[in-house]
């Protein structure tokens, strides 16, 4: 799931100031503790080969996050893909990879556990 920022709805609007929110923007029910990640990504990355080895070959680990510029497009296991660009909110189930269409930064919110799991085993495909 992911909405442009001029699709969330605007909730309050004062001088200097606009509220906007979108909800139930997906589930953190039992996640535990969440981790705040900052990713620099170049054109042309594709996690597919990092990925080998998890379940499905894919990231399990859900992730909430913004996009400060740049465009990426995630694969789900159903082979479904969805493009997130500049300014757009995201969310990303569990069952995904993803490539980056060009240079990108963004912020993510992941649950903790999981989110290291997958970030210590793509260390471990690039140390081999």
């Amino acid at each position: 799931m992911r909405i442009a920022k001029d699709d969330v709805d605007i909730r309050m609007e004062i001088p200097g100031a606009v509220i906007r929110q979108r909800t139930d923007f997906g589930d953190a029910t039992g996640l535990g503790k969440i981790g705040c990640e900052y990713f620099s990504l170049s054109a042309g990355v594709d996690t597919t080969p990092l990925f080998l080895g998890l379940e499905g070959n894919m990231c399990q680990c859900p992730h909430w996050g913004y996009v400060l510029r740049g465009q990426l497009t995630t694969t789900d296991a159903d082979g479904m893909r969805e493009t997130v660009n500049a300014n757009d909110l995201f969310y990303w189930p569990p069952g995904h990879n993803v490539k980056v269409d060009a240079d990108a930064e963004i912020v993510m919110f992941s649950p903790q556990r999981e989110h290291s799991h997958v970030i210590d085993h793509m260390i471990e495909k690039v140390k081999a």
